[in-house]
């Protein structure tokens, strides 16, 4: 696809992605190719990349002779990274997050458990200078600079972990981090209880503490939950 075509694309998945997950188009809306060409004035090709693309997330199926049906939410592939960045950007915003957030609270502190018995030097290292990183940015409003210390902490917890599954969860954590930064369900700096639990795990892990750095990953999970009952209630 050229560059301009992959602008195109980008352009129409970008409006009936968020659409669909919005409830624009409920459950059984039938939605046809020609029609959404002529909609967002595109070719039959540039349209039917972008209902292949919502297929693959299973919020849509296509059918010949009846069109592309939108799908129940039940059916949707949840944990897509951009499935959940457009659900995060809708009207039903703090239900999700606290969907994510418990997501997290039932995951992040086992595998911090596991990191701690199977990181290795450089993911210590690695933790450390990401914890170090969101102490230097917790202050001035400096989230977005925040929040690239924050996703890389626990992209390292995760991964360290040695356990597959809970490390392609990496995308799922940086995308609940990343909507609350962006949607403003965020202090405008972050809590300094919160900042120093992060570098208080990065010792535990470091320290081979299995149990403290498990109880230390609950307690942020814990506080994260607390903060979208004051922020996102």
């Amino acid at each position: 696809m050229t560059t301009q075509g992959r602008g195109l694309h980008a352009r129409v998945l970008d409006s009936l992605g968020p659409a669909i997950t919005g409830g624009e188009y409920p459950e059984g809306s039938v939605l046809r190719t020609d029609e959404l060409s002529q909609r967002f004035e595109v070719s039959r090709s540039v349209t039917r990349e972008v209902v292949r693309v919502l297929e693959s997330m299973h919020l849509v199926e296509s059918r010949r002779r009846v069109g592309v049906t939108v799908l129940p939410a039940r059916e949707w592939n949840v944990y897509d990274p951009q499935v959940i960045r457009w659900r995060l950007a809708g009207a039903d915003r703090p239900r999700q997050l606290r969907s994510l957030t418990v997501l997290r609270s039932a995951v992040e502190p086992t595998a911090a458990a596991l990191a701690a018995t199977h990181a290795s030097a450089e993911e210590c290292a690695a933790l450390t200078e990401s914890a170090l990183g969101m102490v230097a940015t917790s202050r001035g409003h400096q989230l977005e600079a925040y929040l690239v210390h924050d996703i890389a902490f626990h992209h390292v917890v995760l991964r360290a972990s040695g356990n597959e599954m809970f490390a392609r969860l990496g995308d799922v954590v940086a995308e609940i981090l990343a909507g609350r930064t962006h949607h403003e369900v965020m202090f405008e700096d972050p809590d300094p209880a919160a900042v120093t639990l992060h570098v208080r795990l990065a010792e535990a892990v470091r320290a081979r503490d299995a149990a403290r750095a498990e109880a230390l990953t609950r307690e942020i999970t814990v506080g994260a939950l607390h903060e979208l009952d004051i922020l996102a209630p």
